[in-house]
């Protein structure tokens, strides 16, 4: 049977993706919260997720890098499958050598937004959080954040900025027009047919136009680097056929109900 055709960018549910039950970490709240050791398999069934700048040239070596519209603001994705889960995930274990998203790393913890701006916080429906007990790492010991909660903070902060600088990369794609809808279809070698659209890429025959002075700007910036990265990324269109494709041979159970 044919897969309806996916849409990368949409966001089902107003919580971010992954999150469930977003909270404020708090030493009042979360004094005796840990984090114990876990998986990835909340990624499980997720086919894209954002991206920030400064990953685009790890990225582009494992999955294409995409850009979609949530409203008047465009953001890059990875894309991650074809259809309904991500290829990158098999028993709720990272591709080995493959690229792992900031995003998908920084999990359970994020920054969220509230009256006096931004602050760390946890999804509190995660699997890995202990309430009670000695497993794990904790979040807080004699009332203070532990190493790994200034850890993750950090680690939220600098993506906080990246994707601040992403923001303007996409910005100035849009100033010049550069992005253009695109669809992409597929056949596995077993018949079935995907679909994916809800995406965009930069239009190169725009992108070999831009004016002198833009092409200076841009590489003072480092976005004419970006843009190339994302046009090589999208090579990676074949991998990820090649991967589903795999799947389906390993799986023939799940390819016979699709």
């Amino acid at each position: 049977m044919s897969t309806p055709a996916s849409h990368p960018g949409a966001q089902p549910n107003p919580t971010p993706l992954f999150y469930r039950d977003p909270q404020l970490i708090s030493s009042r709240d979360h004094a005796q919260w840990r984090i114990k050791d876990g998986d990835v398999s909340f990624a499980r069934d997720t086919i894209a997720v954002p991206i920030v700048a400064g990953e685009f040239k790890a990225a582009l070596r494992s999955f294409p890098i995409l850009f979609t519209a949530a409203g008047e603001q465009i953001s890059p994705i990875a894309l991650l499958g074809l259809d309904a889960d991500n290829l990158f995930v098999d028993d709720g274990r990272w591709s080995e050598g493959a690229y792992v998203p900031a995003y998908v790393r920084r999990y359970p913890f994020g920054f969220i937004a509230h009256r006096d701006g931004i602050a760390l916080g946890i999804d509190a429906a995660c699997d890995r959080i202990v309430r009670d007990g000695d497993e794990g790492q904790p979040l807080f010991e004699r009332g203070e954040p532990t190493d790994m909660t200034r850890q993750a903070l950090q680690f939220c902060d600098t993506y906080r900025v990246e994707s601040q600088m992403t923001q303007s990369f996409c910005e100035a794609l849009q100033a010049k027009d550069l992005l253009i809808d695109r669809r992409a279809d597929a056949t596995l070698p077993s018949g079935r047919k995907l679909g994916i659209d809800g995406f965009r890429i930069v239009d190169e025959a725009k992108f070999r136009a831009l004016d002198a002075a833009s092409i200076v700007e841009w590489h003072n910036k480092g976005w004419l680097a970006l843009v190339h990265f994302h046009l090589t990324s999208l090579e990676r269109f074949e991998d990820l056929l090649a991967r589903r494709g795999e799947r389906d041979r390993e799986s023939p159970s799940e390819q016979m109900h699709s």
